[in-house]
């Protein structure tokens, strides 16, 4: 695809449609901007305060012990007591219900999280919007995508401090801009056949938010 393809009349309206979804997705009553708390568990029962229970993590994977009155609905059903979970694999996770609150149990960087999703939270309650550049067919650049002979395993960082999460990279882009030759890695995007890439530039904590894009 070049510049030339692409539809002017409908590139600011599908971009507008794309922006759209990523906000609704972010203001979900149970997404990103609900969560209260990221907790690491360990061998040491711990409870939190934005959820039932007492957690901690071992060999044998995580487990939880209600108190009284506590409960959770797991897989439709009721818990009360002890219940263990299991081994969570690696990017894998489930989720438990505690009223209108959503308890993520899931496994990231190597360690078990528990990640509460409260909708009343004033972070997703006062959301307004994710400022953004008006978008600009000068950006719109052809690239090639190349696929590995194998994936690779792709260490990336993450928005949390101290975790790192590995990714398997089917290729890479190479494209050109300004004379100059560049080459992204690539990942599985969310819908199928589609890719992802991770980057920062000059705008990186100035302009833009301090983090990777994609």
């Amino acid at each position: 695809m070049t510049v030339q393809d692409v539809d002017r009349t409908a590139f600011g309206p599908d971009w507008a449609d794309w922006h759209h979804q990523h906000e609704a997705v972010l203001a979900d009553e149970h997404g990103f901007l609900a969560i209260t708390s990221l907790n690491w568990l360990t061998a040491e029962p711990q409870r939190f305060p934005d959820a039932p229970g007492t957690w901690r993590s071992d060999a044998g994977g995580v487990t939880v012990d209600l108190g009284d009155g506590e409960e959770l609905i797991i897989g439709g059903a009721r818990v009360t007591g002890h219940y263990a979970f299991g081994p969570i694999p690696e990017r894998g996770g489930v989720n438990a219900v505690a009223g209108d609150a959503v308890i993520e149990v899931a496994r990231r960087g190597g360690y078990d999280i528990v990640r509460p999703r409260h909708p009343g939270h004033p972070l997703r309650v006062r959301f307004a919007g994710v400022p953004a550049y008006e978008p600009d067919l000068r950006w719109v650049i052809p690239a090639r995508f190349v696929p590995f002979a194998e994936p690779r395993p792709t260490t990336v960082g993450s928005v949390a401090e101290g975790l790192q999460h590995v990714y398997d990279a089917p290729g890479y882009v190479e494209f050109e801009r300004d004379g100059r030759q560049f080459r992204l890695t690539a990942f599985n995007g969310h819908a199928p056949g589609s890719l992802s890439v991770l980057f920062t530039d000059a705008t990186s904590g100035v302009t833009t938010y301090q983090s990777c894009a994609s």
